[in-house]
């Protein structure tokens, strides 16, 4: 099927052309028609599967046919992240360029000022994060009396930030006449019972299997103690290969600790979370999607909804707690169909959190058996009693290591190994002007 079968006007076309597309993804060949017609929906599936456009092209299409003179924002998408929030109006932009409706996205941890002055101008289409979207509703600045469609977004990631309540609270002052369009990667028992609370008879979409890995990430696991996981780390982004690369902690403190031990080696990266300013966050991401620098290393909340293409590895440097968050992350590496490279670290207390992993996915992640940084555990793992783990390369000298492409050492001797001796004997020397921690 093409764009042009799915009955959509030329301005948007012509858009869609623009960005290269000609044959739509299965998510919006099945979303875009019943939304053309006013049905609610419910779309099971996860970012990276086009769904913005799924939504953003018949929204745009049926306010341009039915053009009006007020200034009530008619069209309301809830997001969780400030991320997400502005790559959904990036789309929009995007989309209805060639159309005369106006949007805007309002989110916390930036001024007030701006946000409130393009509403004021009039909008039709909000973009919105639950927290400022209620502060402003309650200043009196924002009425949602006017919205005809609105777009629950990432209703699953909703739930895990605790926005639930907040969400509750928008919809309460919703118009009971409206159409609305639920989009989630999950559907645990409280979304189930949101979505029959604020869903008319509305057609399901379900594109792939619920909490299910993709298909072409190729994944990896490497048992590794704790101390060892910096030095592991290093060695892999050796790989030329890895040319863009997304790590996840579990915590905020972990995020910053990566970064600044990749700092210490001089791998340039940076880091997102909810601690992060807006200004520092947007601007690591601009960085890292315009290759500026190669490795981003995020919290799991930070990242949700992020969508950079050309992501070669996603390296899971801790486990995360939640299984389904598993799923989210190594998706980043296999956006419309590309294939891509998954690597997660396990230490002794992770093992839980694998084996629910693995029962989610219905698979074992094959074990790297061979790896300078093995632990015992890892050396125990059935299949490699008779192997012997590689010996740990010795560390090379900080100070005679040539730099490479965004900030990376290309270690003449061809190894990211640290020895032990040097760990204890680290030293201030290392010129920080050489990289960007």
């Amino acid at each position: 099927m093409q764009f042009t079968e799915l009955k959509l006007i030329d301005p948007l076309l012509r858009a869609v052309r623009a960005e290269g597309y000609d044959t739509p993804t299965p998510i919006q060949e099945q979303a875009i028609p019943p939304v053309l017609n006013g049905r609610d929906l419910i779309g099971c599936a996860q970012t990276g599967t086009g769904k913005t456009a799924a939504f953003a092209l018949p929204i745009l299409q049926r306010l341009n046919a039915a053009p009006t003179n007020t200034r009530q924002i008619r069209v309301l998408v809830l997001t969780p992240t400030r991320e997400l929030a502005a790559q959904i109006g990036d789309s929009f932009a995007t989309y209805g360029r060639h159309l005369p409706l106006k949007h805007t996205v309002v989110f916390g941890g930036v001024g007030q000022s701006p946000q409130e002055a393009a509403l004021r101008r009039g909008v039709d289409i909000l973009v919105a994060t639950p927290g400022r979207l209620l502060d402003l509703m309650q200043q009196g600045i924002i009425r949602l009396t006017g919205i005809e469609i609105f777009v629950l977004d990432e209703a699953d990631r909703m739930l895990d930030m605790g926005f639930i309540h907040d969400v509750r609270r928008v919809v309460a002052a919703l118009p009971k006449r409206r159409q609305t369009l639920l989009f989630s990667a999950t559907m645990p028992k409280e979304i189930q019972d949101l979505a029959q609370n604020i869903l008319i008879n509305p057609v399901h979409v379900e594109v792939t299997p619920q909490a299910t890995t993709v298909e072409k990430i190729d994944q990896h696991l490497f048992y590794v103690e704790h101390k060892d996981k910096r030095y592991l780390l290093e060695h892999l982004l050796q790989d030329r290969e890895a040319q863009r690369v997304l790590i996840f902690t579990r915590t905020k403190h972990g995020a910053n600790k990566v970064v600044k031990q990749l700092g210490d080696a001089r791998i340039v990266a940076e880091a997102i979370h909810g601690n992060k300013s807006q200004t520092a966050r947007e601007r690591a991401l601009l960085n890292f999607r315009n290759g500026v620098i190669r490795v981003l290393v995020a919290t799991d909340i930070a990242a949700r909804g992020l969508d950079v293409e050309g992501i070669t590895h996603v390296i899971n440097y801790d486990l995360p707690n939640i299984p389904e968050s598993y799923v989210h992350r190594i998706g980043r590496t296999a956006r419309a169909g590309a294939e891509g490279i998954a690597y997660s670290f396990c230490a002794e207390d992770e093992r839980p959190y694998l084996r629910d992993i693995e029962k989610m996915i219905r698979l074992k992640v094959p074990v790297v058996r061979e790896h300078p940084y093995i632990s015992p555990l890892g050396a125990q793992h059935p299949g490699s009693a008779r192997q012997q783990p590689a010996p740990r390369p010795p560390r090379p000298q900080s100070q005679s290591r040539p730099h490479g492409q965004n900030g990376v050492s290309n270690g003449s001797n061809g190894n990211g190994g640290r020895s032990r001796n040097r760990r204890r004997n680290r030293t201030n020397t290392t010129n920080r002007a050489d990289y960007r921690a």
